[in-house]
């Protein structure tokens, strides 16, 4: 193991500095490039197919294979800076979530002088990124999607599968395919935007010039989605930023593995800096910096509100307005009219409710169903709950995992006991800690449609309905709308058009990503962009070209060619 590096605490400014000169000393100079002639375009983007891991599949196989060797290994994970591995021997433990005796890896924390230095090693990498070819950094997440789609592809499922507790299925939608269509799309958005030019005409040239924003992005990511965790410090990065990047706690493995993939499709040392350690700590280096530039993160609502006021108390220390961009909470719905399909309605309840044990911002966390039909929903949801197997994601008949850590664990325990007491709980109901933290999938009904459990986000497979009366369908489209004060996603299932109609426009500032008969999870880079506005988020849209505005700072260029040589202009003749 490489000594720690020792830094003087109490001036981590001076630390930074020497770092710098390091940085600077081991770093080749930068040669100009042969110019190119023509328009280079990149591939056309195409969303990636989902692996079946069918039965004798070859992707089922191989891996099977992956969690095998994967599971015996024991991983040291360093904090990556300017592209030198720092191991600092203040260690954590990463752990599989459905058996956490079972230890993966360790994981060295970064300290205040760690964060100093990541952000020296952003500014000198970005000297030369933010004057690359946009094309030629395009090129590297290019080659990023198809080294996930090849190579990479079961290493990086099957460190969030036992990393996160996914299922195969829900690993291979999100650390497999969305992540590859962030990175096949997100360039394509990008010429978009760098092809958006002013008009011009015979006597001048208008350019706007995309510049990458002035000094460095904070990338925070959340455990729950290793997609999100890639595209969250690479979006900022293809516009030419650099990013000090802090992974969730819980989600370190797949996490790393995701920096190495980086570094193998070429990103230059700095550009990403990989600093896992303690979220306060981090963000109060990073968030008084002069130099922030931006903010990039998902997580809780709670903790984004406390980055913004921190942002937001001293804006005279910063050279220039971060951008902040968060995607936070949610507290998401799905509201069936009379008309509605039973059959279709429980199965949107069940899928979208208990998939990744309801640890998915757009989950299904409230249902509002007419009396008319609720004894079939309700039959309906409650045989598919009993069917649902619950354990170790290794043996691909389990429908769900465990949720992340003890202290999910037991926050969701809280909520499955006060519906025991407060409401009617008509399926699940069941925990156990024991050997991993496993919530199973609990439907609860209740009159009430303030109830504790409609109105807070648990982030877990709880799933509560409200049954009203046919007759109040707009006065419940009303009360969808102001319960919660998140709005992220949210589903409608009707049959009957006008009702359709009304729903959308009822709820047009509830969701920031609405479903017609479908559930309120699954949206697919491309096909809907992601993001919710109210208390979840700036709704920045994550896989678009909404987002990626956000990381530059047009500049206005413009050239005259023949310049006046006169000063005054016709009114001033007296005649």
């Amino acid at each position: 193991m490489a000594a720690p590096i020792v830094s003087d605490r109490s001036a981590p400014e001076r630390a930074a500095a020497e770092s710098l000169q390091s940085f600077e000393a081991t770093s080749p100079p930068s040669a100009p490039l042969a110019g190119f002639s023509g328009t280079r375009r990149v591939p056309p983007p195409v969303n990636e197919p989902v692996k079946s891991y069918a039965p004798g599949s070859p992707e089922k196989a191989a891996l099977k294979a992956r969690l095998a060797s994967m599971a015996k290994e024991r991983v040291d994970i360093p904090i990556i800076i300017g592209g030198k591995e720092i191991r600092t021997g203040d260690l954590a433990q990463v752990v599989m979530p459905h058996d956490h005796a079972h230890v993966l890896g360790d994981w060295h924390k970064a300290t205040t002088p760690h964060v100093q230095q990541a952000i020296v090693a952003s500014k000198a990498a970005g000297v030369e990124w933010a004057n690359w070819a946009w094309e030629d950094r395009a090129a590297v997440f290019l080659r990023a999607a198809e080294l996930l789609t090849t190579t990479w592809r079961q290493t990086i499922n099957a460190s969030t599968m036992l990393g996160q507790s996914k299922t195969a299925f829900q690993a291979e939608i999100d650390s497999a395919c969305e992540l590859i269509d962030f990175w096949r799309f997100n360039p394509f958005y990008a010429q978009q935007l760098y092809d958006e030019q002013p008009i011009s005409n015979n006597v001048m040239w208008n350019q706007l010039d995309y510049r990458p924003l002035e000094g460095f992005v904070y990338a925070v990511t959340p455990f729950n989605f290793t997609s999100i965790a890639g595209n969250l410090p690479t979006a900022p990065a293809l516009m030419g930023n650099t990013v000090v990047w802090k992974p969730a706690g819980t989600a370190i493995l797949s996490a790393y593995y995701l920096m190495k993939l980086l570094e193998e499709a070429g990103l230059p040392p700095g550009v990403i800096n990989f600093v896992p350690g303690d979220p306060v700590a981090i963000s109060n280096v990073a968030l008084a910096h002069r130099d922030l530039a931006g903010v990039h993160f998902t997580g809780s609502t709670g903790v984004f509100n406390k980055m913004w006021e921190t942002i937001g108390a001293d804006m005279s220390r910063y050279a220039s307005y971060p951008r902040i961009v968060g995607e936070t909470g949610g507290k998401d719905f799905i509201v069936a009219h009379s008309s509605a399909d039973p059959k279709a309605l429980a199965v949107a309840i069940a899928r979208g409710g208990f998939e990744y044990q309801g640890q998915k911002c757009s989950a299904a966390s409230r249902v509002y169903v007419p009396r008319s039909i609720w004894k079939e929903v309700r039959e309906r949801t409650v045989a598919i709950i009993e069917e649902l197997k619950v354990g170790d994601i290794t043996d691909f008949r389990n429908f769900m995992g465990a949720v992340i850590d003890k202290k999910a664990f037991t926050k969701i325990s809280e909520y499955v006991e006060h519906a025991k007491k407060n409401a009617k709980v008509i399926a699940g109901g069941t925990v156990d800690g024991k050997d991993g933290y496993f919530v199973h999938p609990t439907l609860v009904e209740t009159t009430d449609p303030g109830y504790r459990l409609l109105c807070e986000e648990i982030f877990g497979p709880v799933v509560t309905v409200h049954v009203y009366d046919d007759a109040k369908w707009t006065e419940t489209l009303a009360i969808v709308d102001r319960t919660s004060p998140y709005a992220l996603t949210g589903a409608v299932f009707a049959n009957d058009r006008g009702a359709v109609r009304e729903a959308m426009m009822a709820l047009r500032n509830a969701a920031g990503n609405f479903y017609v008969n479908d559930k309120p999870t699954g949206a697919v880079v491309g096909q809907q962009p992601f993001g919710g506005a109210r208390g979840s988020g700036t709704n920045d849209k994550a896989g678009s070209k909404l987002n990626l505005v956000r990381w530059v700072s047009a500049r206005s260029i413009k050239e005259t060619f023949s310049p006046p040589t006169d000063y005054r202009y016709p009114f001033m003749d007296e005649k």
